[in-house]
């Protein structure tokens, strides 16, 4: 059979480009699912693999009640929509699986006539909208953070070297009982300084050297570290894309970056049965404006941390990412702007999911720039350590 024919200008007829059903699904922002008429999984597009934290190749089989609970609507939708053999759809379900955690979702599902009693399930997020206010948040932090830091290289520490030098010449013309006010004067100017020092990392330092990175090789360091020191005692899981290509980006600031995660979900899951899960995955689709330009990157390697700590309290999360927010009685409140500053500079983005035994941060970076995006994969690996 020949193909059909289009008629553009000048009146020449071309042949209909073929379509791939399957990269057509795949181009789709929203999750879709195929299902059978014992509602298992016999298709899930790439926004599905990303909801459901696995591959099409692990999805591939299960039955729907092993992603989504049984009380769920999802249920009542489909049940719904094979006893009418219509399309039908509601607004803001709650969907609340350990695989997604709490989503508020717009479910439709449509019956799939050529095969009797399968349906197409289609999951359209709403916290769409808040993850970007997330992303705005930790980058406008990131830049307000630098701008601090120069403000504070230039503005204080200058000053404070004038008046430490003042206080060494009062030191040596003051009486002996005096000097212990001029000590102080030098200790204090000293500490202010330290300080300041703590801050210049915040600060812009030029070209970021960046070059192509194993990433599972830095979270591979990064869990050395915590369980020789500050996690010991927790366990890791390790679920791990071992197609992903690499990043483009610092290693020594990556390692920084998911040490100051993983050091914070350290010391917020409880003593016993403390878990953090460290995650990698592929994402197609998603593109943000590089720094300082207006070139567009993809963004599609994720790193996701998840700890089953209690959660980040409520009146401090719109201000997450910002310097000396913390609810620890000796934290400085500088970990995670450190993180949304070098994420930015790698022209990424941080955000995060919370709630009570399950606080998710997730880190998109770009890959190497000679990389090409994987094909479709069909295993998941999943081990623990």
């Amino acid at each position: 059979m020949s193909r059909p024919l289009k008629i553009i200008d000048g009146g020449r007829p071309t042949p209909e480009p073929p379509l791939d059903a399957v990269s057509v699904l795949n181009a789709i922002a929203s999750a879709v699912l195929v299902l059978d008429q014992a509602d298992r999984v016999v298709f899930v597009n790439a926004a599905g693999e990303q909801l459901f934290e696995s591959s099409l190749g692990h999805l591939k089989g299960l039955a729907l009640e092993d992603l989504v609970p049984r009380d769920s609507q999802t249920f009542a939708l489909i049940h719904q929509a094979r006893r009418d053999n219509s399309a039908v759809s509601e607004y803001e379900v709650e969907l609340d699986t350990p695989r997604t955690g709490p989503r508020v979702m717009t479910i439709q599902v449509s019956p799939q006539v050529e095969m009797p009693g399968w349906v197409v399930v289609q999951f359209q997020e709403h916290s769409k909208a808040l993850r970007i206010g997330q992303q705005m948040l930790s980058r406008g932090a990131a830049r307000s953070v630098s701008a601090m830091a120069r403000l504070l290289a230039h503005e204080v520490k200058n000053p404070l070297s004038g008046i430490r030098g003042a206080a060494q010449l009062l030191d040596q013309n003051v009486a002996e009982a005096d000097r212990v006010l001029t000590q102080l004067i030098r200790d204090e100017t000293d500490r202010i300084v330290a300080l300041v020092d703590r801050m210049d990392v915040f600060s812009d330092g030029g070209t970021l050297s960046r070059e192509p990175i194993n990433i599972h090789q830095v979270l591979e360091h990064v869990r050395r570290v915590a369980e020789n020191g500050f996690a010991r005692g927790v366990r890791f899981i390790e679920s791990y894309d071992p197609s992903l290509p690499p990043v483009f980006g610092n290693r020594d600031q990556l390692v920084q970056v998911f040490l100051n995660l993983v050091k914070n979900a350290a010391e917020v899951v409880p003593a016993e049965g403390g878990e953090i899960v460290l995650s990698t995955a592929y994402q197609h689709g998603l593109r943000l404006a590089a720094p300082g330009s207006g070139d567009r990157m993809d963004l599609p390697l994720v790193i996701t941390v998840r700890d089953n700590g209690p959660g980040i309290p409520e009146d401090i999360r719109g201000h997450l990412f910002e310097p000396f927010v913390t609810n620890k009685p000796s934290g400085s409140g500088l970990g995670l702007p450190l993180v949304a500053k070098i994420v930015t500079d790698h022209g990424g983005i941080v955000e995060f999911d919370t709630q009570p035994r399950r606080t998710v941060f997730r880190v998109v970076l770009p890959m190497a720039p000679s990389e090409r995006p994987p094909r479709p994969r069909e295993t998941h690996a999943e081990g623990q350590a």
